[in-house]
Formats: structure tokens, C-alpha cells, sequence
């Protein structure tokens, strides 16, 4: 089990489950189970704690904010893994088509919908935080000044803006649910596949079918698309200039899904007023990624991103453990009846639409 360390934060609060400390509440009930379990942050390097165990693992868990990579590499070495579980959402850290090769095809799964929630409601503060100038502001009274006009010539309202996301799955759709109370312009969505027309006079949302189209439109922008071929880089030079210039950009779904020195320069530029989010392309961020401390000269916007952390809050965790603990029973069981939606990757070929239409879009690349 690869997880973060929770230090003397897990002994203050025992329902920090995802911690190497508290490892999931799972740890009596797996021994009961008459298993052994290795648990870790060491995750990178082959002289890892990760490495070393790897080779015997039968099962792997790991969560998406301190992910053990299985690339192709660590996946030849798995001689007797059977399944890969992700203790939250997104499974991107799994070479997937490694994954379908190894051992006749390990089965990759994930506690859908365990965080959804969380992430939406984390998306929502963010565009406030960033919309309000509210950083910056903070940081002044902290230093002991006193100038509202520095901090509220870059202070606006979320009313009367116009927000769009990148993909309306469960989180993107939750996040326009909860912006409908803002009175926003316009709420605009782009997606491959549409919301009914009910839903979208519901949420009173509107699709556009062009990704450039939307983004010319957006004072704000949220990126709630998953992580893969297609999207890894999506948000370059070229697309960001496609941006209305001094907006600003949310991105709590992976880190690779932009370019962080692109969107560190337009930061600097004024393409892009703030950015915000909580995901990195290497997690944990190195000290010098340029995201942590980019600037933001020209509109004097305030920096949001902050550690991976939207997806599990203490509510989150309880209901991504008790969604691993369901696996792992079906698992040990030998029943293997897992909820459908859980299954990212089983028998030899992808278990979902989604990631069969990704797998196509590969070939087709």
C-alpha cells in the first residue's frame, strides 16, 4: 500500500485514513484476512520500499495524491500482482496498457465517485478565491499591511461571469450545479458527449462544440477531463492564447494536462489573470516547479494551487477506505463481483466505454 505520510497530523486525527499512519482503517481486517501488508511512502527509485515489495505484491493500493507510478517497467517486474487498486479516482498512474499485458491482464480498479463532491466543491472555492483576489489580500494582512486599493483593483465578482469546464462528467456537472446559485452570464460546457436537454435546461448550461470556441467565451475556466493521450499537454501555448486574455484557469484533474511553463508565462504575460488547482505533473511537486511560485506581475492576481488535496477530505477518505475495503472483499473472495463503474481495466482489455473510446483514440493517434 503506497500512501502519504500523515506524521503527527494521523495521530491528532485517526480518520486521516489515506495516511501510511492509519493505512486505509484496513489494516487488522486484511491481516484477519490472513494476508501480509507492506505499507509505504517510499515510492520512488529502484531501491524503493515500493520496488523491493513490488515483485511479490499480489495486490497494490495506492491513491491518486501520493500515487505509486506503476509504468511498464515496475509492471514486468510484478510477477504475482493481480490487482491494482486506486483508492480515490483516476488511475492514470497505471500504464494501462501495460497493464492489460501483465499476468494475463491484472485488473485496475478505482472507488468511483468517492470524491466527486469534494473536488467540485474544492473547484467552486478556488474560482472564488481567485475571482475575489483573495490570496493576495490574505498575505498582506499577514505581513502586517494595510492597502485595499492594491488588493481591490484586481477584485471582481463571480456573478455575471461567464464559466466554462473542460468535460461534464460527474464532477464537471457537479461543479455547474453549484454555480447556478452564483447568477454567472453564461455556464458553458465541452464534452463529447452532451448532457440530455433536461439536464442542461436543469443546470441551465449550454454546449459548445469547439474546445477554442468555448475558451474565447470564458472569464473562467475548469479543467475536469481525465488524464491520457489526448489530453496530456492539452492546455500549451497555442491553446492558452486561444484564451480570453485575463482570464483565469482552474485545474483540479491532473497536473499533465497542462503545460506548466506555458502556463507559467502566461501568467507572467496577462494572457492568464490566476490559476489555481491542486494536481502536478510529479507529485510530490519538486521544490523548484515553476507553478508553485509563478508570477503573476501584470494583473497582481494571487496564486491558488496548493498540495493534491481536493479529492480527499475527511469525508472523502472515509468513502474511498470503505470503497477499497469493497474491492479488496471481492477480491479475497475469489467472487470478483465488483461494481462495473469501479473497473477500469479487467481480464486483457479496458472494462468501460470511457477508457475502450480512449483506447481507440490511442490507436487512431
Amino acid at each position: 500500500m503506497v500512501l502519504y505520510d500523515g506524521f503527527e497530523h494521523a495521530k491528532d486525527e485517526p480518520q486521516l485514513l489515506g495516511t501510511t499512519e492509519n493505512e486505509l482503517g484496513l489494516r487488522k481486517w486484511i491481516e484477519d484476512q490472513g494476508h501480509e501488508l507492506v505499507t509505504t511512502s517510499d515510492k520512488e527509485g529502484a531501491n524503493s520500499t515500493f520496488d523491493k515489495h513490488l515483485v511479490d505484491a499480489e495486490v497494490i493500493i495506492t491513491t491518486p495524491f501520493h500515487p505509486g507510478y506503476l509504468t511498464a517497467e515496475r509492471l514486468a517486474k510484478a510477477k504475482n500482482l493481480k490487482i491494482a487498486v486506486t483508492a480515490g479516482i483516476g488511475s492514470d498512474h497505471v500504464d494501462l496498457n501495460a497493464a492489460n499485458k501483465t499476468n494475463g491482464g491484472i485488473t485496475v480498479a478505482e472507488v468511483t465517485g468517492s470524491n466527486v463532491v469534494s473536488v467540485a466543491e474544492h473547484v467552486v472555492m478556488t474560482m472564488l478565491v481567485l475571482v475575489r483576489n483573495y490570496t493576495p489580500a490574505h498575505e498582506m494582512i499577514a505581513k502586517g499591511d494595510w492597502n485595499v486599493a492594491a488588493v481591490a483593483k484586481n477584485e471582481y465578482d463571480l456573478e455575471n461571469k461567464v464559466v466554462g469546464t473542460v468535460a461534464v462528467g460527474r464532477i464537471g456537472e457537479r461543479v455547474l450545479r453549484r454555480l447556478k446559485a452564483f447568477d454567472c452570464k453564461e455556464l458553458l460546457y465541452y464534452d463529447y458527449q452532451p448532457l440530455s436537454p433536461e439536464k442542461e435546461a436543469e443546470i441551465g448550461c449550454r454546449r459548445v462544440d469547439k474546445l477554442e470556441d468555448m475558451l474565447a467565451q470564458c472569464d473562467i475556466v475548469t479543467i475536469n477531463c481525465p488524464l491520457h493521450e489526448k489530453t496530456k499537454g492539452l492546455f500549451n501555448k497555442e491553446l492558452i492564447s486561444k484564451m480570453k486574455k485575463g482570464s483565469w484557469l482552474v485545474n483540479t484533474a491532473r497536473g499533465a494536462i497542462v503545460v506548466k511553463e506555458d502556463v507559467a508565462e502566461a501568467l507572467k504575460s496577462g494572457q492568464l489573470r490566476g490559476y489555481g488547482g491542486d494536481v502536478w505533473d510529479v507529485q510530490p511537486a519538486p521544490k523548484d516547479h515553476p507553478l508553485r511560485t509563478a508570477s503573476y506581475s501584470t494583473w497582481g492576481g494571487g496564486n491558488a494551487t496548493v498540495p493534491h488535496m481536493s479529492g480527499t477530505s475527511i469525508d472523502a477518505q472515509k468513502r474511498y477506505a470503505a470503497g477499497t475495503k469493497a474491492i479488496l472483499e471481492q477480491y479475497f473472495s475469489g467472487q470478483h463481483n465488483y461494481n462495473p463503474q469501479d473497473l477500469i481495466v479487467k481480464g486483457g482489455d479496458y472494462a468501460t466505454k470511457a477508457y475502450g473510446e480512449r483506447k481507440a483514440a490511442r490507436q487512431s493517434s
